[in-house]
């Protein structure tokens, strides 16, 4: 699965596609410019951008903590880098030196689809590109679930980890907390992970989880999408109470109601083709 190869050699297998690459530390500094250009930071730590020597362009997950960091590598480099999918963002290589754990990905230009749904800055996707992403995300995870060796379970599926390519293909990302499930079982007894707001109810009621838990946080994701607002936070929650206010309530009372129209984000000024029960 991993090859390792000197510095000189990894622009080729990058472009062969050969294996992961095992990169020094000192490759990645200077492919970053000594971490020049922050892309973002998170609990994990900071992803930088950097380029290889062919012009390639790559994305550098430094991981903070050598603890939590030393986990988070692992799930990393077990997961995505046995997978291949269009759907999926394709781990490059990585870096294990001493207690230094780094992992390097392709570069998405577009960036996350939490940018483009919720910050004010980003691009209004129109409804052929939101169903574009809500469609590959879903194969993606499909993918994962049934055509890998095991089941890999994401576990923290939510716009932040949906990054987009240049031509707004979606790749699922972040892979750190993903459980490995044998063909051999239905569910697996876990900690709890994830992020509230997206959490299937099996993680709160502490039973058993199966790749069901990503169908429901993908559900939650699919609502912002249509949406184009922040659904799964406190503050989306309405004054009637926790049980009126959740997101996935109000929804079913609103389909109910026949009421579709007011879930659609305001921005895609009736573009969006809502079909009727005739339809």
């Amino acid at each position: 699965m991993i090859w390792k190869i000197k510095k000189k050699q990894y622009s080729d297998d990058v472009q062969s596609g050969m294996g992961i690459i095992a990169f020094r530390y000192t490759d990645l500094q200077y492919a970053t410019k000594k971490f020049l250009e922050k892309l973002g930071a998170g609990s994990f730590g900071s992803v930088f951008k950097g380029s290889l020597s062919d012009s390639t362009a790559i994305a550098v997950k430094r991981l903070d903590g050598v603890r939590q960091g030393e986990k988070q590598f692992r799930a990393e480099v077990s997961s995505t880098g046995v997978v291949q999918h269009v759907n999926l963002v394709k781990l490059i290589g990585f870096c294990c030196q001493g207690d230094r754990r780094l992992l390097v990905y392709e570069y998405m230009p577009n960036g996350s689809l939490d940018h483009h749904l919720f910050q004010s800055n980003g691009m209004v996707l129109d409804w052929a590109t939101r169903y574009k992403i809500a469609l590959g995300v879903a194969r993606g995870l499909a993918y994962l679930h049934s055509s890998c060796r095991d089941c890999i379970i994401h576990c923290d599926i939510k716009p932040e980890n949906i990054l987009l390519d240049g031509s707004f293909t979606p790749k699922v990302a972040d892979f750190g907390m993903a459980k490995l499930l044998g063909r051999d079982f239905s569910q697996v007894v876990t900690t709890m992970r994830g992020t509230i707001g997206y959490l299937a109810p099996e993680w709160i009621g502490g039973t058993a989880i199966t790749s069901k838990v990503d169908v429901y946080s993908y559900g939650m994701v699919l609502l912002e999408i249509v949406s184009g607002s922040r659904k799964s936070s406190k503050q989306a929650s309405s004054q009637d109470g926790a049980h009126e206010g959740c997101f996935p309530v109000r929804v079913a009372r609103s389909l109910v109601e026949g009421d579709v129209a007011s879930l659609v984000d305001a921005k895609l000024l009736g573009e969006a083709k809502l079909l009727t029960d005739d339809e």
